[in-house]
């Protein structure tokens, strides 16, 4: 079998055991509470920054932003040297694994996250390139309009409109046959993504999405104690 085909599905696994670190779970567990019980159910960033409070969203954000781009940076470490032709399709696969490890994690029934969070690894650990327009993609409509899910919609989108157009240009070198496969990857995890969040899309064409605040107190937090 072909070497390649088996890193393809090697760096989906590392990608997949990193995806499973699931923070909003661990955090709301340390708290006394299982996130996915409160608020929108989801085990994410926005949910955790709503019930349990600025602080603890960030460190949510953080954690699976750090999984992301960990597995990203050690499958260039494994396989940059031995096939540096494959590293961005490697590493394409490798986000695959955590978006999936972290939207389905097998141990909790795979009800996870949405795999927003983790696109912020993918933008520090793809391509330098993609870093200050994730920045500007995220923060100016989340600033502008306080939608956390308007930010990451567009965050998705624009960083698969953004590798298409580096691919073609040859940002990523010769990838030949292989950018098309980098391409209907990131597409269909883009499409998981907006699907994923097809909740909130009806919620802000219908003028109804919850805001979410950085640096006040939203009104869904809990009082913990913890």
């Amino acid at each position: 079998m072909n070497q390649l085909i088996v890193l393809r599905f090697v760096c989906l696994a590392i990608g997949y055991a990193f995806g499973l670190f699931q923070t909003a779970y661990i955090i709301g567990k340390s708290k006394g509470i299982d996130i996915r019980e409160h608020g929108s159910g989801n085990a994410g960033t926005t949910n955790a920054m709503r019930i349990l409070g600025t602080r603890a969203g960030l460190t949510v954000f953080l954690g699976d932003m750090l999984k992301s781009l960990f597995a990203l940076l050690l499958v260039g470490l494994l396989f940059g040297h031995s096939h540096p032709e494959a590293v961005y399709l490697l590493k394409v696969w490798t986000f695959a694994g955590v978006v999936l490890g972290h939207d389905y994690p097998f141990y909790m029934n795979f009800k996870g996250g949405k795999g927003v969070a983790v696109v912020a690894g993918f933008i520090f650990g793809f391509h330098w390139s993609f870093i200050p327009t994730g920045i500007l993609l995220f923060f100016v409509p989340y600033l502008t309009t306080k939608y956390v899910s308007l930010g990451s919609l567009l965050l998705y989108l624009g960083t698969f409109i953004q590798l298409v157009i580096e691919g073609c240009m040859g940002m990523f070198g010769d990838l030949g046959p292989m950018l098309p496969e980098i391409i209907v990857i990131q597409g269909i995890l883009t499409f998981m993504a907006w699907y994923r969040h097809r909740e909130n899309i009806g919620r802000l064409l219908a003028g109804k999405e919850r805001k979410t605040y950085i640096f006040k107190r939203n009104s869904e937090q809990l009082d913990l104690k913890k």
